[in-house]
């Protein structure tokens, strides 16, 4: 029995991101969806900008919506740090504790919608690095 459980514990799954998402109304057809990430202590997520060869980049899709239109480049709100990653060998832009990831979009109709997507997203500390993970999400908009 001690076998079992102590095999169930050391197979746990690491998940050092949690994710969140909201949208805040603008004003009659513009939205914010925010989608947050809060990270655990040491971890490290990185920007949709970090250069290849590096870590994979943080990368945003968002589902086709005939209701709704992406109004410029997703955003990212939180302290970047820069440095320069031996094990890479490039210098990776990554965020510690937390970042939101800011999308403003516009209906083309007053109507009740959601905008869907997927995050695609790298995380490290300074011992591993762990597979990149996908994360579905819906947000609606009204």
């Amino acid at each position: 029995m001690l076998m079992v459980i102590s095999g169930h514990v050391f197979s746990q799954v690491k998940n050092p991101v949690k994710w969140s998402f909201a949208s805040k109304k603008i004003n009659e057809t513009t939205y914010e969806v925010s989608m947050t990430a809060t990270l655990d202590a040491a971890w490290h997520i990185y920007s949709q900008t970090t250069p290849e060869g590096g870590p994979s980049a943080t990368l945003i899709s968002f589902t086709k919506n005939p209701l709704v239109i992406l109004d410029g480049e997703v955003k990212e709100v939180g302290k970047l740090e820069q440095k320069h990653e031996e094990l890479f060998g490039v210098d990776v832009k990554q965020f510690s504790n937390k970042v939101i990831f800011v999308q403003s979009v516009k209906l083309k109709a007053k109507a009740k919608t959601s905008i869907n997507g997927t995050i695609e997203f790298m995380t490290c500390n300074n011992k591993e690095c762990l597979p990149p993970t996908t994360k579905k999400f819906s947000v609606a908009l009204n």
